[in-house]
């Protein structure tokens, strides 16, 4: 065999073995995208004024993600201005991606119910409508169960010296809402609004949850 043939046969080798092991790589780093995906869990819940409720919970260790935007209404791909209405039937919600081996749901709802008032229907503070109410979207029966029990917990010790009124239903659909409403608080957080009802929420938060704040 030819110094030329030997050469060929090399190079052809060496380039079967770095492309396994690239394909090999990919496989891995697929593999492991896959599992960090399937570790996470989505919650739906509304607690008023989805600016103030996304402001608190993308503040939470375990929380990946927050989605603003609207569910259990009846017309579907609705605009802000129509849920403002209060027609539609929608609630302003926030859809919460977290990892439940860092934060589980039910620390989700302590810290739902903790920064919101849960006894005022349709209604937080002066942002008055439907569209307000207090409620959580179960994804699962496992979700259901949760909700309820700690519910009724709250009811039973009476936490909040009235009934809690916090909607309990099953999740159907969550459209996201308009660019301008994500992540409000962090980049209008001068604004008016921000400054006299988030801030003060916000405050009251970083007191119970300390603990829970990412760093």
């Amino acid at each position: 065999m030819n110094n030329y043939c030997k050469l060929t046969i090399l190079s052809l080798f060496s380039f079967l073995i770095l492309n396994c092991k690239s394909e090999t790589s990919k496989t891995l780093l697929e593999k492991k995208i896959n599992t960090m995906e399937n570790k996470l869990d989505t919650a739906t819940l509304g607690a008023g004024c989805f600016w103030c409720v996304e402001a608190v919970f993308q503040q939470l260790k375990g929380v990946e993600k927050t989605i603003s935007g609207y569910s259990g209404g009846k017309i579907k791909n609705p605009a802000y201005k129509e849920v403002c209405t209060g027609q539609t039937g929608h609630a302003e919600v926030i859809q919460v991606i977290f990892n439940p081996t860092i934060i589980s749901f039910k620390e989700l709802l302590e810290v739902f119910w903790q920064t919101h008032d849960p006894t005022t229907l349709n209604r937080q503070g002066a942002d008055v409508g439907t569209q307000y109410r207090s409620v959580i979207y179960f994804h699962n029966n496992e979700q259901k169960e949760i909700a309820e029990t700690l519910k009724n917990s709250l009811n039973s010790e009476n936490i909040f010296g009235k009934p809690v009124v916090t909607e309990i239903s099953a999740f159907t659909q969550f459209y996201p809402a308009e660019d301008y409403h994500q992540n409000y608080f962090l980049e209008n957080g001068e604004q008016p609004y921000c400054q006299y009802v988030i801030v003060p929420k916000m405050e009251k938060f970083k007191k119970l949850f300390g603990n829970k704040i990412k760093n």
